[in-house]
């Protein structure tokens, strides 16, 4: 069996199919099912954030392993295979063991070096437990994984290598100035009760907002998340200036109300459709200017109207207005550039312009010869066309000033919770996940990031040569216990023969041969477990069977009762003991989305 991952992500995808493909907490569960009940594959586990979906599976082939966990995506996601195709990844073996550490280190996310996804992973290893479709490998990857992570932000400085997406996304709010100073004073509306709005709610009374309001569907869990907020940031040290924070929580029939007296809204919900509608959006603005919101013109003609002229001049017999085009750099009032967009009249009065020597006598400009074979090859496109196309430069476009916007939206929600028609009303700034992947691209990378990727690379080997070293374990043991019980033959034989040993002496000629046998077989044991650590191992195990004879059923005896064990152990340790967090700032940034509300 071997490891295998399908998904798309960020980098693979454009957000519409992404939002579209986002998988519910139901939909997770029927993937889970439907993939260990497929032929190809024994274990599965999915990691599905807010900029990625992944299926993880240990598979015995696999070409039919990708086909089968391929359809299964497209089939639990709503997409057709054939538009979800072209934007899936596929990892095998030690490359998908190698993206699974950079993704638990945060090299793969959004916003690199953020540890949020840490929270992910661990959740999606919970549910696979829970639902007993994670065994053995798939225990040990996420329980590594989530080691390699946290190794990876103590011993690095990867954090400084990005933000949390609350932070990055609140500071394109704030347009590149620093969010704290920007979310003083302001009320902020945050709607959801999840992990992310949990870590948004934090972030925001962290940065000293005014007033802080929750709202989720589920009224408990939002008045939960506001008590733990007023206990954590409600009460602030005497010598500080910053007025305590306000948290309350309201139901969802509220959130209307809300909006009139938010300045900042933060939403990240598990909702299916949209939670905040651009008409929405529209009333709360006009219930907070007392005028109605309008949307944004894509071409104002105020805009137009203070723009250079275009229309034809008659400077010495030229149709162009040269005082308009002489000004741009680079511009040849002969070129074909001038020319663009005339229709046949006017540039058959260029031609003869040119024909009769006017010269453009900027340096390193064409001559009028060139130009006029230019401008007949374009006549000819004209007479043709009946009007030259357009290649002219693209013209400035005249800043029009706009107010501040007096709602801030931030929709971390996938699929989205604000529609994408807000982006064009008047005073509101929303910014998505989508804004986000595009801000987030030109993001700068930290030295740190070279560092964590070596700790990757080392991680991946020391999994496979564990991976290696127990894939020969149950041959060992089994060894051991064929052993054992040669040994036992052996006693009961000898009490037949001799019949007048007594206890003693009984005990002694067992612990004799006992200690004989263990030490024949420590030696090759422990060396059979080095060397099946090594690339190319795995035969060990098969000749370790063939040299001793021993049964492949024993053998696979020896596993099950080995996964049997670790299930257990994982189910009453609850796989790797983090401690209980406590609801603080270290708690938030460290861990995300442990289920949308």
């Amino acid at each position: 069996m071997s490891l295998l991952v399908v998904g798309l992500s960020h980098r693979s995808a454009p957000v519409s199919v992404l939002e579209r493909a986002a998988l519910s907490a139901d939909a997770q569960i029927k993937l889970l099912q439907d993939t260990v009940a497929a032929e190809p594959a024994a274990e599965a586990a999915v990691l599905a954030t807010c900029n990625r979906i992944e299926l993880y599976a240990d598979v015995d082939k696999f070409h039919a392993g990708v086909a089968e966990l391929s359809t299964l995506l497209a089939q639990h996601s709503g997409v057709g295979l054939e538009e979800l195709t072209p934007y899936l990844y596929v990892h095998y073996e030690d490359r998908a063991v190698h993206h699974f550490f950079s993704v638990a280190c945060g090299l793969d996310s959004m916003v690199v070096g953020e540890g949020q996804i840490l929270g992910q992973i661990k959740d999606a290893l919970a549910t696979a437990q829970e639902l007993h479709t994670a065994g053995r490998l798939l225990n040990d990857l996420f329980q590594q994984a989530l080691r390699v992570g946290k190794r990876a932000h103590s011993e690095t400085g990867i954090d400084r290598a990005g933000q949390s997406l609350v932070t990055f996304g609140l500071e394109q709010l704030s347009s590149g100035a620093p969010a704290d100073a920007w979310l003083k004073g302001k009320r902020a509306l945050v709607i959801g009760a999840g992990s992310m709005s949990s870590l948004a709610a934090a972030t925001l009374a962290r940065a000293g907002v005014a007033e802080l309001v929750v709202a989720n569907r589920t009224f408990d869990r939002a008045e939960r998340l506001a008590a733990l907020l007023a206990e954590q940031y409600g009460q602030r040290p005497a010598e500080q200036d910053d007025p305590d924070v306000l948290a309350r929580a309201v139901p969802m029939e509220s959130v209307p109300d809300e909006l009139t007296r938010a300045d900042v809204v933060v939403s990240c919900t598990g909702a299916t459709g949209l939670v905040l509608t651009a008409d929405l959006v529209a009333e709360a603005v006009e219930g907070r200017t007392g005028a109605p919101a309008v949307e944004r013109a894509a071409d104002s003609d105020s805009v137009r109207s203070g723009l250079p002229p275009t229309s034809v001049g008659s400077e010495d017999g030229c149709p162009l207005d040269l005082s308009a085009v002489q000004g741009s750099t680079g511009f040849s009032v002969m070129g074909e550039a001038a020319v663009a967009g005339m229709d046949a009249a006017t540039l058959e009065q260029h031609a003869a312009w040119v024909d009769n020597g006017t010269v453009d006598r900027r340096e390193g400009r064409r001559t009028p010869e060139i130009d006029t074979d230019a401008v007949a090859a374009l006549a000819a496109a004209a007479a043709t066309l009946g009007r030259v196309p357009e290649r002219r430069r693209p013209e400035p476009v005249a800043e029009v000033p706009r107010p501040l916007p007096v709602l801030s939206l931030l929709d971390l929600a996938m699929p989205r919770d604000i529609g994408a028609a807000v982006h064009r009303l008047l005073g509101v700034r929303l910014v998505d996940i989508e804004s986000l992947a595009e801000a987030s691209a030109d993001a700068p990378m930290a030295a740190d990031v070279d560092q964590v990727r070596r700790i990757v690379s080392d991680e991946v080997a020391a999994f496979d040569a564990a991976q290696r070293a127990a894939h020969i374990t149950p041959t060992v043991v089994a060894l051991r216990a064929m052993a054992a019980d040669v040994v036992a033959s052996e006693i009961a034989r000898l009490d037949g023969r001799l019949p007048g040993l007594d206890d003693k002496q009984r005990g002694e000629i067992t612990q004799t041969v006992r200690r004989v046998v263990d030490k024949l077989l420590h030696a090759p044991t422990v060396r059979v477990k080095q060397l099946a650590a090594e690339p190319g191992g795995a035969g060990y195990a098969d000749a370790l069977r063939t040299l001793f004879d021993l049964e492949p059923e024993t053998v696979a005896a020896v596993s099950r009762a080995d996964d049997d064990s670790r299930d257990h152990n994982s189910a009453a340790l609850g796989g790797l003991d983090f401690g209980r967090e406590n609801f603080d700032s270290n708690n938030f940034e460290s861990a995300e989305n442990r289920g949308r509300a």
